[in-house]
This record gives C-alpha cells, structure tokens and sequence, in this order.
C-alpha cells in the first residue's frame, strides 16, 4: 500500500474535491463518525476534526462507518474491477494505460494507484500475471505450446521464454508436457506425521507432500509431473528431508529453495504464509488483507489447497475466521498436530 501524501497535500484534494485523489485516500470526519471520498459532494468538515486512511478497511478499523453518498469502498474496486473486465476481455490486444484510464474517466497516475490500493499490483503486472495464467490454462488443456503462447495474448514466444524460468520454474515446453525432460528426484522419509515425500529438481524443492503409505505418495508424484524423469535419490536429498525433520522435532527454521509453479495470486498468498511466525496463525480473511485483497479470503484457501510444498509453505497456519482449522490437504488430525508442536505442546 503507497504511502499517504503529507498532510497539506491530503486537505488540499479534499477542500478541492480532487478527482486526482479520487481512490488514492478516504478522509473520516470525527464529529460524525463517517468516512468519505476527496470527492464527496457532502460540506467540507473543519481541518482540525479531519483523519486520513489510505484505504477503507483502516478507516473502519479505527471505528468509522462508510458514507452512504460517495460510497468510498465500493467506488474504488468497481473502476478497478472495469479495468480488470477490459483488459481480460482481449488479451491479444491489451489497451495501454493511458487507453484504459481516459475509458474509464481517470488519469492513469489514479488508475495506477487505484490499482496498488486495491490488488498491491500495478495493471502493467496484473496484465502480465494474467496472460501467464491464460498460458497455463492452454497448455493443461491439452494446447500446442506454440498455440497457447499466442492464445494467451503474447506477441511472440519470445516474450514469453524470457522469464519463463523464473515465473514458471521449468521452460513452457517441460511445464506443457508435464516436466518431460526434467529430473526429479525424490526420498521418502517416516516422522511422527507418517510418511513424506520431498521432490526437487536442480533449482529446488518441488513437491513435499505428506501420507500414510509410498505407494500412495509416490503416485500423486507421477500424477503431478507424468512425463518427467523420476528418480529416487535418498542421499541427494537428505539434507533437504533433515532440515524438515528437524522442524518436526521443533527447530523453528525451514528454508528451502523451491521450484514450484504459481499464479500471481498464489505466489502472494504463499509469501504470505511463509511470513507468518513460527507458533503464529492467521485467518484467510487477515492473510486477504495482508496481500491487499480484502475481499479474496476464499480464494486464499484455494491457494491454501493448491500449495504443493506443505511445511515449507505452512498454509496449516491458516484458519477459519472463527479460529476453527479449517480444511487440510493432509488431514485435519495433522494440522492440529502440527500446530500443537509450534505452540509448543505436541511432539518433539
């Protein structure tokens, strides 16, 4: 979230009604109890009796109500979700900034910061994040690369081969053929949590997935990279299975390079997970928050269900907004478990 202007700056767009300002910050009006946009039509309040947000949900968190003329919260994440519509309606042609906000009635500069309040993105990276997923949507449909390269709105298989490394974790042809021309080892080891199975290619862990027999694990292994080169190797990734061992007998620390595929949104959500502290949780609904989505507290269980490197990634740190578990890949009985050790009350 962008930093507040200073003060002189913030009651100047309000006693002007910027439109400039428009989204960028909501005033609250002590008096009244009632927060507002620079725009509001309402009298402008006294500069003394005036606080500034830089976002609704702060300003209802200091206990202020949202005004029912100028309907701060839902005029920000209405120009947001247009602009979204627009550019998810062609892809292959994306309009520029300057084209999408002059749409919309906005300054790009509003647009961009409507963009970074709303969804911590600019429309630059949120265009980018969504031709990606379109790609990947292609290929697992049964796509040709070349096809779902230019279906997903790229120019070239150029643009997309530039960061497919990083974004993606293998080339797009490797991803399209369920890792085929990849090796991957893997180990299985046996912890209080029954039996693991950590995966990783020569950039990092892949997979770690926990269960109750190796034929099982080794299974959805084959299921998740069908076309590539399984081979296992206890002794290449005995470190790795130490370090997680480790954990389970209590070491807070478990950082491991990864190598997993993600969406935009994934990625962010997975961030925030690994960023919750050892002992700690987080409902869905703070960790939407903590990513700038207020509103995606369902979406972050998906992305919660979708995380193929349990512990490392502890989305067992994730709970109902009533502190209840929740859902788990691995079972109900092993997120307690596992949470039970962080608090510092169950095994190891």
């Amino acid at each position: 979230m962008q930093p507040l202007p200073d003060e002189p700056t913030l009651w100047r767009a309000v006693s002007e009604r910027s439109v400039e300002f428009d989204g960028a910050f909501v005033y609250a009006v002590l008096s009244t109890g009632i927060y507002c946009r620079p725009v509001c039509p309402s009298r402008r309040p006294r500069r003394e009796g005036v606080r500034y947000f830089a976002a609704p949900a702060e300003a209802e968190a200091a206990g202020f109500r949202a005004c029912q003329r100028c309907q701060p919260e839902a005029a920000r994440s209405n120009w947001v979700q247009q602009a979204c519509r627009r550019m998810d309606e062609t892809p292959e042609n994306s309009p520029p900034l300057p084209e999408l906000a002059r749409e919309l009635g906005l300054s790009p500069s509003h647009l961009r910061r409507l963009f970074r309040a709303e969804l911590g993105i600019t429309p630059h990276q949120y265009a980018a994040a969504r031709r990606l997923e379109r790609f990947k949507a292609g290929v697992r449909e049964g796509q040709a690369v070349t096809d779902a390269i230019y279906g997903a709105g790229y120019g070239s298989s150029s643009r997309l081969y530039e960061n497919a490394a990083a974004r993606l974790g293998m080339t797009p042809g490797a991803y399209r053929k369920g890792g085929a021309g990849l090796l991957i080892r893997y180990t299985l080891v046996d912890g209080w949590l029954g039996r693991m199975l950590l995966a990783g290619t020569e950039r990092g862990l892949c997979m770690l997935s926990l269960g109750d027999t190796d034929a099982l694990l080794e299974a959805a292994l084959r299921v998740e990279f069908p076309a590539a080169r399984l081979v296992r190797d206890d002794a290449a990734l005995a470190a790795w299975a130490a370090a997680v061992l480790q954990y389970l007998d209590g070491s807070p620390a478990l950082d491991l390079p990864l190598d997993v595929q993600a969406t935009a949104f994934q990625s962010r959500v997975w961030q925030a997970l690994r960023a919750i502290p050892f002992g700690q949780t987080r409902t869905y609904s703070e960790i939407a928050e903590s990513i700038g989505q207020p509103r995606a507290a369902r979406a972050v269980g998906h992305a919660c269900a979708a995380n193929p490197v349990s512990l490392v990634t502890p989305c067992h740190r994730a709970l109902r907004q009533d502190g209840s578990l929740g859902g788990y890949r691995w079972g109900l009985e092993r997120k307690r478990r596992l949470l039970a050790l962080e608090q510092g009350k169950g095994e190891g």
